[in-house]
C-alpha cells in the first residue's frame, strides 16, 4: 500500500457518514476537500486535534448558524481558516480576499462548469 493509500485512522471514525460501500458521504466536493486538508494539516503536526475540535465547536455555537446542521461544512471552512490564521500560518487578509475571489468566480461561472479562480473576473 502506497503512502497515498494509507487511510488515516480520522477517516475511520465511526461518526462521519458512509455510502454503502464504507466510503466517507460529503454534500459537496469541495467539503471532502476541505475534510482531507484539515486531515493532512493535522497529520503534518500544524495543530492538534483537540485545538481542531475546540475551534470547530465555536464555530458551529456561533449565532446565526443553522440549527439543521445544513452549514456545517461551512463553519468546518471557517474553523480551518481561523485556527490557521491563529497559529499565524496563514494571513487573514489573504483568506479573505481569495474567499472573496472564490466568490466571484463561482458568479461568472456557467451552470455545470468546474469553478475555477481563473473564472474571477477581477484576476
Amino acid at each position: 500500500m502506497s503512502l497515498c493509500e494509507t487511510a488515516s485512522p480520522l477517516a475511520r471514525l465511526p461518526e462521519l457518514p458512509k455510502s454503502a460501500d464504507g466510503e466517507p458521504v460529503f454534500p459537496e466536493p469541495w467539503a471532502a476537500a476541505a475534510f482531507a486538508m484539515t486531515v493532512h494539516l493535522h497529520e503534518r503536526s500544524l495543530f492538534t486535534w483537540s485545538e481542531w475540535a475546540e475551534t470547530l465547536s465555536v464555530e458551529l455555537h456561533t449565532p446565526g448558524r443553522a440549527i439543521d446542521g445544513s452549514d456545517y461544512f461551512d463553519c468546518w471552512v471557517a474553523a480551518l481558516s481561523s485556527l490557521l490564521v491563529s497559529k499565524g500560518i496563514a494571513d487573514a487578509g489573504t483568506v479573505r480576499l481569495l474567499q472573496e475571489s472564490w466568490q466571484r468566480a463561482a458568479e461568472a461561472t456557467p451552470h455545470g462548469k468546474p469553478i475555477e479562480l481563473s473564472n474571477d473576473p477581477l484576476r
